[in-house]
Protein backbone atom coordinates (compact mmCIF):
# COMPACT_ATOMS: atom_id res chain seq x y z
CA UNK A 1 0.00 0.00 0.00
CA UNK A 2 1.10 3.63 -1.39
CA UNK A 3 1.91 6.39 1.41
CA UNK A 4 3.46 9.73 0.66
CA UNK A 5 4.67 12.52 3.53
CA UNK A 6 5.51 15.34 1.94
CA UNK A 7 7.02 18.54 3.70
CA UNK A 8 7.01 21.60 2.82
CA UNK A 9 10.09 24.05 3.94
CA UNK A 10 11.71 27.07 3.42
CA UNK A 11 15.36 26.92 3.79
CA UNK A 12 15.27 30.06 5.91
CA UNK A 13 12.74 29.29 8.24
CA UNK A 14 13.14 29.09 11.76
CA UNK A 15 10.31 26.88 12.42
CA UNK A 16 11.31 24.01 9.35
CA UNK A 17 15.05 24.23 11.23
CA UNK A 18 13.60 23.10 14.26
CA UNK A 19 11.84 20.26 12.74
CA UNK A 20 14.20 18.40 11.40
CA UNK A 21 14.54 16.03 13.98
CA UNK A 22 11.14 14.88 13.73
CA UNK A 23 11.25 14.82 10.17
CA UNK A 24 14.64 12.62 10.19
CA UNK A 25 12.66 10.01 13.15
CA UNK A 26 9.71 10.09 11.06
CA UNK A 27 11.84 8.48 8.06
CA UNK A 28 14.04 6.04 9.63
CA UNK A 29 11.08 4.81 12.01
CA UNK A 30 9.32 3.98 8.46
CA UNK A 31 11.92 4.10 5.39
CA UNK A 32 10.99 0.81 4.19
CA UNK A 33 7.04 1.86 4.29
CA UNK A 34 6.51 5.27 3.19
CA UNK A 35 8.19 7.69 0.20
CA UNK A 36 9.88 11.01 2.05
CA UNK A 37 9.66 14.00 -0.21
CA UNK A 38 10.42 17.46 0.51
CA UNK A 39 9.00 20.57 -1.19
CA UNK A 40 9.77 24.30 -0.95
CA UNK A 41 7.20 26.85 0.37
CA UNK A 42 8.50 29.95 -0.17
CA UNK A 43 8.38 32.50 2.51
CA UNK A 44 6.84 35.71 2.01
CA UNK A 45 6.47 39.01 3.75
CA UNK A 46 3.54 38.02 5.39
CA UNK A 47 6.04 35.45 7.12
CA UNK A 48 9.33 37.36 6.95
CA UNK A 49 10.19 39.52 10.06
CA UNK A 50 10.36 43.21 9.72
CA UNK A 51 13.62 43.79 11.14
CA UNK A 52 16.72 42.26 12.75
CA UNK A 53 15.69 42.74 16.43
CA UNK A 54 12.36 41.37 15.18
CA UNK A 55 13.99 38.50 13.90
CA UNK A 56 15.73 37.66 17.28
CA UNK A 57 12.88 38.45 18.89
CA UNK A 58 11.20 35.16 16.68
CA UNK A 59 14.13 33.35 17.46
CA UNK A 60 14.16 33.39 21.56
CA UNK A 61 10.45 32.39 20.89
CA UNK A 62 10.78 29.25 18.84
CA UNK A 63 14.44 28.58 20.62
CA UNK A 64 12.61 28.30 24.20
CA UNK A 65 9.69 26.62 22.94
CA UNK A 66 11.62 24.06 21.53
CA UNK A 67 13.96 23.96 24.76
CA UNK A 68 16.92 24.19 22.78
CA UNK A 69 20.55 24.79 24.25
CA UNK A 70 21.62 27.30 21.50
CA UNK A 71 20.04 30.37 19.78
CA UNK A 72 20.04 30.11 16.16
CA UNK A 73 22.49 33.70 14.63
CA UNK A 74 20.39 36.62 12.44
CA UNK A 75 23.74 37.74 10.90
CA UNK A 76 22.41 36.51 7.26
CA UNK A 77 19.61 38.75 7.40
CA UNK A 78 18.78 41.10 5.08
CA UNK A 79 17.52 45.28 6.22
CA UNK A 80 15.86 45.93 4.79
CA UNK A 81 13.93 42.66 4.61
CA UNK A 82 12.99 41.16 1.27
CA UNK A 83 10.09 39.80 -0.46
CA UNK A 84 11.58 36.72 -0.70
CA UNK A 85 14.62 34.87 -0.20
CA UNK A 86 14.81 32.55 -3.43
CA UNK A 87 18.35 31.66 -3.62
CA UNK A 88 19.14 29.11 -1.20
CA UNK A 89 15.97 27.41 -1.72
CA UNK A 90 16.74 27.13 -5.36
CA UNK A 91 19.89 25.98 -4.77
CA UNK A 92 18.47 23.41 -2.59
CA UNK A 93 16.04 22.69 -5.45
CA UNK A 94 18.58 22.53 -8.05
CA UNK A 95 20.75 19.42 -6.13
CA UNK A 96 17.53 17.42 -6.69
CA UNK A 97 18.59 17.36 -10.78
CA UNK A 98 22.09 16.38 -9.64
CA UNK A 99 20.52 13.36 -7.88
CA UNK A 100 20.43 14.46 -4.39
CA UNK A 101 16.93 14.20 -3.30
CA UNK A 102 17.95 13.96 0.52
CA UNK A 103 18.47 16.20 3.05
CA UNK A 104 21.84 17.22 2.57
CA UNK A 105 22.25 20.54 0.79
CA UNK A 106 18.98 21.75 2.20
CA UNK A 107 20.16 21.18 5.80
CA UNK A 108 23.82 22.45 4.86
CA UNK A 109 22.45 26.00 3.78
CA UNK A 110 20.15 25.93 6.41
CA UNK A 111 22.84 25.60 9.29
CA UNK A 112 25.10 27.45 7.09
CA UNK A 113 22.77 30.47 7.97
CA UNK A 114 20.28 29.72 10.92
CA UNK A 115 23.18 28.29 13.14
CA UNK A 116 26.81 30.10 11.37
CA UNK A 117 25.54 33.43 10.49
CA UNK A 118 26.88 33.16 6.91
CA UNK A 119 25.36 35.04 4.21
CA UNK A 120 23.46 32.72 2.03
CA UNK A 121 20.91 35.47 0.26
CA UNK A 122 22.69 35.43 -3.00
CA UNK A 123 22.41 32.33 -5.31
CA UNK A 124 26.63 32.48 -5.61
CA UNK A 125 27.11 32.13 -2.03
CA UNK A 126 24.37 29.33 -1.19
CA UNK A 127 25.36 27.59 -3.97
CA UNK A 128 29.34 27.69 -3.13
CA UNK A 129 27.82 26.15 0.35
CA UNK A 130 25.73 23.89 -1.17
CA UNK A 131 28.15 22.15 -3.45
CA UNK A 132 30.55 21.72 -0.48
CA UNK A 133 28.02 19.87 1.52
CA UNK A 134 27.30 17.60 -1.51
CA UNK A 135 30.83 17.44 -3.12
CA UNK A 136 29.86 18.86 -6.33
CA UNK A 137 31.06 21.39 -9.02
CA UNK A 138 29.66 24.94 -7.45
CA UNK A 139 29.35 26.32 -11.55
CA UNK A 140 26.80 23.82 -12.23
CA UNK A 141 25.08 23.80 -9.15
CA UNK A 142 24.98 27.64 -9.65
CA UNK A 143 24.36 27.12 -13.25
CA UNK A 144 20.97 24.83 -12.35
CA UNK A 145 19.53 26.88 -9.52
CA UNK A 146 19.20 30.00 -11.59
CA UNK A 147 17.65 28.27 -14.67
CA UNK A 148 13.99 29.05 -15.13
CA UNK A 149 13.24 25.28 -14.99
CA UNK A 150 14.45 25.57 -11.19
CA UNK A 151 12.19 28.81 -10.06
CA UNK A 152 9.33 27.80 -11.97
CA UNK A 153 9.18 24.45 -10.10
CA UNK A 154 9.87 26.10 -6.77
CA UNK A 155 6.93 28.51 -7.54
CA UNK A 156 4.56 25.72 -8.55
CA UNK A 157 5.19 23.58 -5.04
CA UNK A 158 4.92 26.63 -3.39
CA UNK A 159 1.29 27.08 -5.18
CA UNK A 160 0.31 23.99 -4.25
CA UNK A 161 1.12 24.66 -0.87
CA UNK A 162 -0.97 27.53 -0.59
CA UNK A 163 -3.80 25.42 -2.12
CA UNK A 164 -3.78 23.33 1.01
CA UNK A 165 -4.79 26.59 2.69
CA UNK A 166 -2.43 26.90 5.60
CA UNK A 167 0.32 29.18 6.20
CA UNK A 168 2.55 28.00 8.57
CA UNK A 169 5.97 26.14 7.32
CA UNK A 170 6.92 23.25 8.14
CA UNK A 171 3.37 21.91 7.02
CA UNK A 172 3.67 17.93 6.52
CA UNK A 173 1.17 16.26 4.17
CA UNK A 174 0.11 12.42 4.79
CA UNK A 175 -1.27 10.71 1.90
CA UNK A 176 -2.40 6.99 1.56
CA UNK A 177 -3.50 5.19 -1.63
CA UNK A 178 -6.97 4.41 0.07
CA UNK A 179 -7.54 8.50 -0.19
CA UNK A 180 -6.66 9.21 3.56
CA UNK A 181 -5.11 12.61 4.06
CA UNK A 182 -3.96 14.50 7.25
CA UNK A 183 -2.08 17.66 7.20
CA UNK A 184 -0.31 19.30 9.94
CA UNK A 185 0.61 22.89 9.61
CA UNK A 186 3.42 24.62 12.19
CA UNK A 187 3.86 21.39 13.86
CA UNK A 188 7.81 20.81 14.49
CA UNK A 189 7.23 18.06 17.21
CA UNK A 190 7.69 14.34 16.11
CA UNK A 191 4.17 12.88 18.48
CA UNK A 192 1.41 13.81 16.41
CA UNK A 193 3.28 13.50 12.92
CA UNK A 194 3.68 9.67 14.43
CA UNK A 195 0.71 8.53 15.65
CA UNK A 196 -1.04 9.95 12.46
CA UNK A 197 1.62 7.77 10.06
CA UNK A 198 1.40 4.82 12.07
CA UNK A 199 -2.89 4.80 12.49
CA UNK A 200 -2.27 5.08 8.22
CA UNK A 201 0.11 2.62 8.17
CA UNK A 202 -1.82 0.46 10.34
CA UNK A 203 -5.19 1.11 8.26
CA UNK A 204 -3.49 0.44 4.97
CA UNK A 205 -2.17 -3.00 6.26
CA UNK A 206 -5.86 -3.29 7.08
CA UNK A 207 -6.98 -3.33 3.58
CA UNK A 208 -4.14 -5.45 2.55
CA UNK A 209 -5.32 -8.28 5.03
CA UNK A 210 -9.13 -7.52 3.73
CA UNK A 211 -8.21 -8.13 -0.34
CA UNK A 212 -6.28 -11.04 0.63
CA UNK A 213 -9.41 -12.29 2.22
CA UNK A 214 -12.28 -11.06 -0.07
CA UNK A 215 -10.51 -9.62 -3.53
CA UNK A 216 -12.25 -7.18 -5.14
CA UNK A 217 -15.96 -5.94 -4.61
CA UNK A 218 -18.77 -7.85 -6.51
CA UNK A 219 -19.03 -5.55 -9.93
CA UNK A 220 -16.06 -3.61 -9.91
Amino acid sequence: MHLIVTYYLDVISSWCFWSEPAWAELKKRHADRVQFQWKIALLDKTGLPLSRAQEEWFYRRSGTIMRSPFMLSSAWYDEPIRAEYLAPNCVAEAAKDFGLTDDRVRLALAYAGLRAGKWFSECDDAAEGGARAANLNATDLLERARSPEIENRVRADTAAFHALQVTQRPTFVLDSEIGDRAVFSGFARIAPLATALESMVDDADAYISFAAHFGQPPGS
